[in-house]
């Protein structure tokens, strides 16, 4: 009774459940995140109307509010999120379709899109962020419930469809999310069992009719298809950057050009007093800014490393929707921070990505924070059942030689006697 007490009592004084590294890479992004965001909000919160002030207390409400998430998250079976993962399919579904028709348009140049929902005490809610967690776990689901069967062009198929669904409707809101969430879906699947035929027919396919869809799009003037024309001009000002322009794309790369290696010191930046972007889809330009490359290098070393480890746990996870899930999410957060920094350092043209559990934005942040605690919860399952595992071990030693110790035990009785 004693030491059920006192594993209860434990387990609540340590709620940080999970892996350690894992948990320690979070802590540094969010101060990073603090930082940063408390020295490139001031632009972005005077054409909003805010203070500074008032604008990181809300970043940092939210920063405090995904801890909590995180937390509870890793406390709990991830068993249960296949389950729940359906539900969760249909509610993202829905949202999506809401954003098409009474959502609000986005305030980029040229976009005219639909971007996100203004929901009661929540706020704005960008339900392409949901999405794209969704999708993963629920795919994963899937994967288990049809791991024998993958090889057949009906399994397949059914396995793609909901995936496609998804994807199209994003694609109308922002198409470089359509394009992760598509190739993180195509690293989980390829892992599989898979007819690799049915793969390479159903890749041609969607080119055919992914140009199509562009063509017919700018043709008749279809809203759901209109903003290829805002991917084309992002194209051509990447590739024909105007340094006499003061644009998002050159500003970018002034703020990356004046941090050298050590950078200008932090709160000493620059570009982020003119640029929209600063606290959120380029943040990653002002922390080589005020930090250099060596600060730059630093926070790619933390994505990097935040991925290794939901490799090695993938590795450890005995079961395969705990294993998909994992290698599905960390694929997500290591691949839009990617993204993220190509285009903060000119390497890509502007996608509209945040920087996972850096950037500024209420949703987005929250939704790698869920991301996060699902990857955190698989994580202790796999920690219990390796202590589990060597306690069997150890326990089974014992009984093992718990004999040869009570017959070499009466041999020395009898040689005493003798003696």
């Amino acid at each position: 009774m004693t030491s059920t007490k006192d594993n209860i009592s434990r387990k609540l004084l340590n709620p940080f459940k999970g892996d350690r590294a894992i948990w320690f890479i979070f802590l540094v992004l969010a101060i990073t995140s603090l930082v940063s965001v408390f020295s490139s909000i001031g632009y972005s919160a005077a054409i909003s109307g805010k203070t500074p002030e008032q604008v990181f207390l809300r970043h940092l409400l939210f920063v405090v509010t995904t801890f909590v998430v995180v937390i509870l998250l890793s406390n709990f079976n991830y068993r249960r999120f296949s389950s729940l993962s359906w539900f969760g399919y249909l509610l993202s579904l829905g949202l999506l379709v809401a954003v098409l028709v009474v959502g609000h348009k986005s305030n980029d140049a040229g976009s005219g899109m639909s971007r996100w929902l203004q929901l009661p005490l929540i706020g704005r809610f960008q339900p392409s962020e949901l999405a794209k967690i969704v999708i993963v776990v629920y795919l994963a689901r899937l994967l288990t419930q049809e791991k024998n069967n993958l090889k057949e062009w009906t399994t397949f198929r059914n396995i793609l469809i909901p995936v496609f669904i998804l994807v199209v409707l994003v694609v109308s809101e922002n198409l470089s999310t359509a394009l992760i969430v598509f190739f993180v879906c195509f690293a989980m699947i390829r892992l599989t069992p898979i007819n690799v035929n049915h793969w390479r027919l159903t890749i041609l396919g969607l080119i055919v009719v992914g140009a199509l869809a562009l063509f017919i799009g700018n043709k008749l003037d279809i809203p759901f298809l209109a903003r290829s024309e805002t991917w084309s001009s992002r194209i051509d000002k990447w590739m024909n950057v105007d340094p006499t322009e003061r644009s998002q794309e050159s500003m970018t790369r002034m703020a990356v050009a004046s941090g050298k290696f050590f950078g200008v010191g932090i709160g000493s930046t620059i570009q982020a007093r003119l640029m929209t972007q600063a606290n959120n889809d380029l943040i990653y330009a002002i922390i080589i800014e005020e930090t250099g490359m060596f600060g730059g290098i630093l926070v790619f070393l933390l994505y990097f490393f935040l991925y290794v480890r939901c490799i090695n746990i993938a590795l450890r996870c005995k079961g395969d929707f705990g294993r998909m899930t994992v290698i599905g999410l960390g694929t997500l957060i290591f691949l839009q921070a990617a993204i993220h920094m190509g285009v903060s350092v000119g390497a890509l043209p502007v996608t509209g990505q945040t920087l996972p559990l850096i950037s500024s934005g209420g949703t987005a942040y929250m939704c790698m924070g869920l991301a996060l605690g699902i990857i955190q919860s698989v994580a202790y399952d796999v920690n219990v059942n390796e202590a589990k595992e060597k306690r069997a071990k150890v326990a089974a030693q014992t009984t093992a030689t718990a004999p040869a110790d009570s017959i070499q035990e009466k041999e020395n009785e009898k040689e005493e006697v003798k003696i």
